[in-house]
């Protein structure tokens, strides 16, 4: 049996005042004198009284809440975004509901729908797919707020995000100026998951003249530590071995590192490695680790500003709208000629 719910009613009869004079007090009414909200205050403490914030979205029609939904919260550079998130909505006195896809489309659709029925506001999205997005748009056709954490500029939806194919693209030229023309890449090789990354990296390629070698582009399978460790492993059998690699993402690079580390691969002499995401662990890692900058606070800032524009657009939103934040390219010891 559920625990009872105390309604203004019971303080009224403990306090011996109205239900409308003790409903004022506790919204902090001028109208009522201050010895009186203090004694009205009190008895809601005692009695464990908590706002009946269902009743009241049913008068202002908003819930206070947002809907966040990640690919993985494994992931360091995701859990820093979302801790942000949540850090920024709360001083707009918004709630966080959190769900997470674990990179399945089915998983996000229904983390999706459970939002909708909770009558969130409004959500963010770290889509599973840059290229998977119908079950979105109608969101948005029916004015539900939305913005999206990564996002293409023909996608009919807003977003902000870090321009993926922009930092893979600064990545790999930072490679090919200290002198490397064979370098590796990670990351999935799934036409329908997002390819920006691989796209920069191609460009980057294809603008000094050097060739796309299938054979030492490796899908990794997986985005974590492990997997980076494993793909090192794989791209490392292949002839000529590559003289750098890029990953996708910081833990596959520390992966990486620890590879070259188990089998006296020396970083940056033998084989130079450059991440993305600038995660803590990427500064302090045995070889401090080159990469690309997830500007987390950036994003979480011009994310959240776009979302309550929309939200207080009410039932006209305004035309969406793609904003790319070019990262930063930073450099250590993995990649630094003479380290």
């Amino acid at each position: 049996m559920g625990k009872a719910i105390v309604r203004l009613k019971d303080i009224a009869d403990k306090t011996g005042f109205s239900t409308n004079t003790v409903s004022l007090a506790l919204r902090e009414s001028p109208r009522i004198p201050s010895p009186t909200r203090e004694l009205i205050q009190r008895a809601a403490s005692e009695l464990n009284y908590l706002p009946n914030h269902i009743a009241k979205s049913l008068v202002s029609r908003e819930t206070k809440t947002i809907g966040l939904v990640l690919t993985d919260i494994t992931n360091p550079a995701l859990t820093q975004t979302a801790q942000a998130i949540e850090i920024a909505l709360a001083e707009r006195g918004y709630g966080t509901l959190f769900a997470t896809s674990n990179n399945r489309l089915s998983e996000e659709i229904r983390a999706i729908e459970l939002f909708r029925s909770r009558q969130v506001d409004g959500m963010l999205i770290y889509p599973t797919s840059h290229r998977q997005l119908d079950h979105i748009r109608p969101l948005r056709k029916a004015n539900h707020p939305v913005v999206l954490l990564v996002g293409e500029p023909d996608s009919g939806l807003d977003a902000v995000c870090v321009d993926d194919r922009r930092g893979a693209y600064k990545a790999t030229r930072h490679l090919i100026e200290v002198g490397h023309r064979r370098i590796g890449f990670f990351d999935s090789s799934n036409p329908l998951g997002n390819p920006e990354k691989r796209q920069g990296y191609r460009q980057a390629l294809t603008e000094s003249g050097i060739g796309f070698v299938p054979a030492i582009s490796v899908d990794p399978q997986g985005h974590s530590t492990t997997r980076g460790f494993w793909a090192m492993g794989t791209m490392m059998n292949v002839q000529p071995q590559p003289t750098a690699v890029f990953a996708a993402n910081d833990s596959l690079a520390i992966g990486a590192l620890s590879w070259c580390q188990r089998h006296d691969v020396r970083v940056p002499d033998d084989v130079a490695i450059i991440g993305f995401d600038n995660i803590e662990y990427a500064e302090y890692a045995a070889v401090p680790l080159s990469t690309i900058n997830y500007a987390a606070d950036v994003v979480t800032r011009m994310a959240i500003d776009r979302l309550m524009q929309l939200i207080a657009a009410g039932d006209q939103l305004p035309e969406p709208r793609v904003t790319l934040i070019d990262p930063e390219l930073i450099i250590r010891a993995s990649t630094r000629a003479g380290s």
